[in-house]
């Protein structure tokens, strides 16, 4: 009997936060150790052809470990860790908590000012990054922040592979004034270092938000917050243990960090990965690897659709799809079951959530909303508390759109530096998510859109979701966004951006004209641009301000 069955939704709000009790966390460390300890053989890491084993994986980021601690890395000392999905990234994660350390995982798209902003903000004193990141820009942000210690690694080691797709333009390059991680992991063994002691109120990162509005924040994720949703997916019972999760989404980011390699380790799993996102590369690994677990934007799951070699095999060693990061279209859902066999469960959750806070259960389909058709995100996970509220901050009833909020054991403490911002997104550790959405009566919840993206046409609000769903029904239609841009009579109108499905030529005054039947004469679009790609962050997300600048 799942938790869903044992304690439904309609629980108090007491019984929901006792409900967090039953999934008593450890700190990721100590997790990680006893997974060490079970299952010391088993492929902790597979990175193409490569494979590094629990046992071998601790000795490694034990050695790394001494060499920070004897370069003068200590407790609370903020380590910035810039690089794809490969094994160097989970082993330098691990390190620096062994260190005593904080990391602060960066997107590797990042450039010079984005982050020259979080090494100044986090005041972070080591770095570890790749060789041609080194050269291109981290090395000389690295000296003139004074940075005492920085490693580079190579994508190309850990495996003999080297797929052109992903890895061909990579070479091994020199890095002076940085040391190499791979020959300090391998250096003379030594004794383990001293246990941090870490508790679960400790920070173990500092994960920096998008920055949709104003410089990216840092919020403070610590070893508890990490810890309790790493243990809610394995309480799920959907994957069994030891299973292999399959990296799609990227491991910088808060779901790469929780629903994989957290999730992986708590499992005493072997988790997967393939550097980054491309379809081809990414199917060929699932052929190989044999992953029972991914979760990953919806956007991915559309370009593993859109693949000309994409077949059900790929996808049938899988006991469990998620979906979370980018809204999930029913569409995409419906096609994706008729096609492989495999139904998608969505998820929802933020980087100051620790990533899931409400999904849909196995064994469960999220219901679709008769008057929007919008797909629910699922219900909250144990021991979270939503609620949907007012602009003046008070609980509205069933069915109701308003603000979500969402209280509990994996909600952030506060952003790192910033009192203010804490005071206003996480009044009293309630998170005022700035998501609109509402509840039905049987507890599951939809989320209509972000509060900034809502369009104003002559009084009528028109959230883009609802368009992008009726735009995804369309066969020529692969992605869709809509946004609102000025109307000298209206304020704002809407406009749609696609890019075609595979071997289709989408006629925009066809969609318009689709939309139009299918939707209130206020909502649908006046205008739609077709473009090969719509643009994305590194975690899957369709930019819209980026359309919005367009205009």
């Amino acid at each position: 009997m799942s938790w869903y069955d044992a304690k439904p939704w309609v629980a108090s709000y007491d019984e929901r936060r006792a409900a967090a009790q039953e999934f008593a966390p450890a700190t990721p460390l100590a997790t990680f150790r006893r997974s060490v300890a079970q299952a010391p053989d088993t492929a902790a890491l597979a990175y193409f052809d490569g494979r590094v084993s629990y046992r071998e994986l601790d000795e490694l980021s034990d050695a790394v470990a001494r060499h920070l601690t004897a370069a003068g890395f200590g407790r609370g000392d903020r380590l910035a860790l810039v690089l794809q999905n490969v094994p160097q990234f989970v082993l330098t994660l691990l390190a620096a908590w062994k260190a005593g350390g904080i990391v602060v995982p960066v997107n590797p798209m990042y450039r010079t000012g984005e982050l020259a902003h979080v090494l100044t903000d986090a005041g972070v004193t080591a770095i570890v990054c790749s060789q041609h990141a080194w050269h291109e820009y981290v090395g000389a942000l690295a000296a003139e922040h004074g940075l005492a210690i920085a490693l580079t690694t190579s994508e190309l080691d850990l495996q003999t592979r080297d797929d052109e797709r992903v890895l061909g333009k990579i070479r091994r390059e020199a890095t002076p004034g940085a040391a190499d991680l791979l020959e300090i992991a391998r250096s003379t063994p030594g004794d383990p270092p001293p246990d941090p002691g870490f508790g679960l109120d400790d920070v173990a990162l500092i994960s920096y938000t998008s920055g949709t509005s104003g410089k990216p924040k840092g919020a403070t994720n610590t070893h508890g917050n990490i810890g309790t949703n790493a243990v809610i997916l394995a309480r799920s019972g959907e994957v069994r243990a030891g299973a292999t999760v399959f990296a799609l989404a990227p491991l910088f980011h808060i779901t790469g960090m929780v629903c994989e390699i957290a999730y992986a380790i708590e499992i005493a799993g072997t988790l997967a990965l393939a550097y980054r996102f491309e379809a081809g590369v990414v199917l060929a690994a699932l052929r190989e690897h044999q992953p029972a677990y991914m979760v990953g934007p919806s956007t991915a799951y559309m370009a593993l659709m859109a693949h000309p070699d994409v077949t059900p095999e790929h996808f049938a060693s899988f006991e469990a799809l998620y979906s979370g990061g980018a809204a999930l279209p029913p569409a995409v859902v419906g096609t994706f079951r008729d096609r492989f066999g495999h139904y998608i469960h969505n998820g929802y959750g933020l980087t100051e959530t620790t990533a899931g806070c409400v999904v849909v259960p196995s064994g469960m389909e999220a219901p679709v909303d008769p008057a929007s058709g919008t797909l629910s995100i699922g219900l909250p996970v144990p021991g979270v508390v939503v609620r949907i509220l007012s602009d003046d901050g008070k609980e509205l009833p069933f069915g109701e759109a308003g603000e979500i909020a969402v209280e509990g054991p994996m909600v952030v403490p506060g952003y790192w530096n910033r009192p203010d911002a804490t005071a206003e997104a996480l009044p009293g550790g309630r998170l005022l998510t700035g998501d609109v959405g509402f509840m039905d009566e049987r507890g599951w919840v939809y989320v209509v859109d972000r509060k900034k993206d809502m369009i104003n046409a002559a009084g009528f609000k028109v959230w883009p979701r609802e368009v992008e769903d009726v735009l995804y029904t369309h066969p020529a239609v692969r992605e869709a966004a809509v946004v609102g841009v000025p109307d000298a009579y209206r304020g704002e109108t809407v406009k749609a951006y696609v890019s075609p499905a595979p071997g289709a030529q989408p006629d925009p005054d066809e969609l318009v004209a689709y939309c139009r039947e299918r939707l209130a004469a206020y909502k649908y679009p006046r205008s739609v641009e077709v473009l090969a790609e719509l643009p994305k962050t590194t975690s899957g997300k369709i930019l819209r301000r980026e359309l919005r600048a367009r205009c």
